[in-house]
């Protein structure tokens, strides 16, 4: 009797993570539960100006995910799309925490199947416990020195009072 090989699902969650937050990894433990493998790709954004550089975000997430046998934690500068090509993958998980977010996001998800309509995004709704949660509304509390500790894991909120040491970053 032929043996196949087993048909794997593999699926990128790009994001620019910066930083990573408690609503980050719920999406990320949820959806490692439903796919063979996860990458969780870190966008170098040229249109931001983060507060973590790409390396930073790429370690963070690996220190954060350590515990998920089934995820890789990657970075990529060019198109989602070349991105998936190069990594031969087919599988877009993107998270919604509100209304506003589907919007946007159908948006992202129509182009993607414009430019491979070989791509299916898949829609993941936020526990609810997370979803007023963004990494920018993270760091502007951050910056004042205000807690964080729900927000974000422990490594995460370590790195951030570092930044935001007097004279790391400028408020």
């Amino acid at each position: 009797m032929l043996q196949e090989k087993p048909n794997l699902k593999i699926a990128v969650y790009p994001g620019s993570f910066d930083p990573v937050t408690n609503g980050h990894l719920d999406i990320i433990r949820r959806s490692a539960k439903v796919f063979d493998k996860l990458i969780v790709a870190v966008l170098n954004n040229t249109s931001k100006n983060p507060l973590f550089s790409l390396e930073e975000r790429i370690q963070l997430l690996t220190q954060v995910t350590r515990d998920i046998p089934n995820v890789e934690v990657d970075g990529f500068r060019d198109l989602l799309i070349s991105y998936m090509k190069s990594k031969d993958v087919h599988i877009i998980v993107r998270g919604l925490r509100a209304v506003s977010d589907f919007e946007y996001e159908l948006q992202l998800a129509t182009m993607n199947t414009k430019l491979n309509d070989d791509v299916e995004t898949f829609f993941m709704t936020s526990s609810p416990q997370y979803s007023f949660l963004s990494s920018s509304i993270v760091k502007e509390i951050a910056r004042f020195h205000g807690p964080v500790s729900h927000f974000v894991p422990q490594e995460v909120e370590k790195e951030l009072k570092l930044k935001f040491a007097a004279g790391s970053v400028q408020s």
